[in-house]
């Protein structure tokens, strides 16, 4: 997949303008009371309104069980409302704000990407669960909201304990975590039993790629030469355990880049395309609108007049 020629442009020296973006942040947990960590519960009983900007963090993903209260989610520009009990959940890089109402309570799991990356490689509906944000409510069923609090109350105090096989402990109570999401989510069947361990496996590897080098304009042979696998096992690889091209997840991952540019960010049209590795701001214009139906500067214009417009939940 090419963006545009090979010769790349760059914003001029000394143009003017706002290069805002979304905030990358670095979660408190990056200094916990143990050096290693892959997975930190966290308990919040604030008093009174709490409020967070858009941001993404990158580096984990997150799970939000809010026990009682309700407030609104910004998520990628739309609003979504949500009433404990339920759980939302972030993935890596998703941008998202929150708006609690007064006293929510809550409890906060925060997951490092690459163990998360682990635990999702051995179900595949782990990865079609985290393939998107969500909203998942308990409230049909108040024991099964209960039973979600307590099995986190036990993540909290297995990770916080010294006993023997506690990373295993761990490990095992997250996994019933993430299953007991699945069991409450209406997933899309996607990938099915055909999707093997390994092409999950290797599609994993290929979505970690692309999120460090989408911007570089590099071509299908490029990713196969990092992953040391060929585009046929590739192509395979895709069909079956994300039932999408190589190329159209890649252009996939561009495209949320740009509209999340486009809505929370300052940036011209001209300098998002060359932030993304176009050539020239005209070719990048066709490939937004080719795959999302509007101009660039017509999404934003839309999405900026109509902030609270909403998203669906689960």
């Amino acid at each position: 997949m090419t963006h545009g020629a090979s010769a790349k442009h760059q914003p001029k020296a000394g143009a003017k303008g706002k290069l805002a973006t979304v905030p990358k942040v670095r979660l408190y947990v990056e200094r916990p009371e143990k050096e290693h960590w892959f997975v930190h519960v966290g308990h919040v009983t604030d008093r009174g309104r709490w409020r967070t900007e858009p941001h993404a963090h990158p580096a984990y993903g997150q799970l939000i069980f809010v026990r009682s209260g309700r407030g609104v989610m910004n998520l990628e520009g739309s609003s979504v409302a949500f009433e404990g009990p339920c759980a939302l959940l972030l993935p890596t890089e998703c941008v998202h704000g929150l708006d609690y109402e007064l006293d929510v309570d809550r409890w906060v799991v925060t997951i490092e990407v690459s163990y998360l990356a682990q635990v999702n490689a051995r179900l595949h509906e782990f990865i079609a669960l985290w393939s998107s944000p969500r909203v998942i409510s308990f409230t049909e069923s108040a024991d099964a909201g209960i039973a979600f609090c307590n099995l986190i109350r036990s993540l909290k105090e297995e990770i916080e304990s010294d006993a023997v096989g506690h990373v295993v402990g761990t490990e095992a109570l997250l996994t019933t975590l993430l299953l007991k999401l699945v069991r409450e989510t209406r997933l899309d069947e996607t990938g099915g039993e055909s999707a093997t361990r390994n092409d999950i496996r290797l599609v994993e590897r290929f979505r970690k790629l692309i999120d460090e080098h989408f911007r570089e304009n590099l071509g299908l042979q490029d990713y196969g030469s990092k992953m040391a696998v060929s585009l046929v096992q590739l192509r395979a690889a895709c069909a079956s355990a994300a039932e999408q091209s190589p190329t159209k997840m890649i252009h996939a991952r561009i495209v949320t880049e740009a509209k999340r540019n486009l809505i929370f960010g300052d940036m011209s049209v001209e300098q998002i395309a060359f932030g993304l590795g176009f050539a020239d701001a005209a070719y990048f214009t066709r490939f937004f609108r080719r795959e999302v139906g509007q101009a660039p500067s017509q999404f934003r214009a839309v999405a900026r007049q109509q902030p609270q417009r909403k998203a669906s939940a689960q």
